[in-house]
């Protein structure tokens, strides 16, 4: 069975396809950000102050679109086009003003949902003063996954709901195997509510308590982080 085609995550998010994507800067998190994007059949216009990182970007095949082009001028980001997409993701995070003043503009131009990148805490607050609606340290984070992943190989994805509670999809323990998920308790002895489990290459959402979980199942649970580092994986 391959887990990684099963995701639950995955599927959640199978309505976002064919969206408009702006990603601004080429360095190594934006040319990242713009080739996983397109790859998953996503529309990506990117642009950048160096000409030869937009072609190189065109060159790799990494974007659909990509200009050249001063983000600190609302303007230019006007006539780019950039006011008219979906998500616009600021990848400058190394040049703190540059950041801030496209993030503003980006904002203050009308566009819905801006995720920018931060190099320190201070740099995030000032982000978020003017606009952004999601602010990323990819180091922090790279981080933390792999702490997570060395402590914790059952779990396949997490989705952190706020910095206490998170859903998680996971592989079930051996020892779960075989019994029904009324048997397992989740709730009474780890207060973790499951909502869905794999079965035949899909999700089955709020399942039949007596449905019995086969050893290898994928199951979706949600509660808090210290209950979800109880269970036995």
């Amino acid at each position: 069975m391959n887990l990684s085609s099963l995701s639950f995550f995955h599927s959640l998010r199978a309505d976002r396809k064919n969206k408009q994507f702006a990603v601004i800067g080429l360095g190594r998190f934006g040319r990242a950000v713009c080739g996983t994007l397109h790859h998953a059949g996503h529309e990506v216009l990117a642009i950048d102050t160096d000409m030869c990182k937009v072609d190189q970007a065109l060159s790799d095949r990494i974007v659909t679109h990509a200009r050249q082009l001063d983000s600190t001028q609302p303007a230019a980001l006007r006539e780019a086009g950039i006011f008219e997409q979906d998500t616009v993701i600021v990848a400058i995070g190394n040049y703190v003003q540059e950041s801030i003043i496209t993030t503003l503009n980006v904002k203050e131009g009308g566009v819905r949902h801006v995720v920018a990148k931060a190099s320190s805490e201070i740099h995030e607050k000032l982000l978020k003063k003017v606009g952004a609606d999601h602010v990323v340290f990819p180091e922090h984070e790279m981080g933390y996954t792999l702490a997570r992943s060395l402590t914790k190989p059952g779990i396949l994805e997490r989705f952190d709901l706020d910095p206490e509670h998170s859903i998680v999809e996971l592989i079930i323990p051996e020892n779960f195997g075989g019994k029904t998920i009324a048997e397992l308790q989740l709730r009474a002895r780890y207060r973790l509510n499951l909502l869905a489990f794999s079965h035949n290459g899909k999700f089955i959402i709020n399942p039949d308590p007596h449905t019995r979980l086969l050893t290898g199942t994928a199951i979706v649970v949600i509660g808090s982080n210290k209950d979800i580092d109880q269970l036995p994986i």
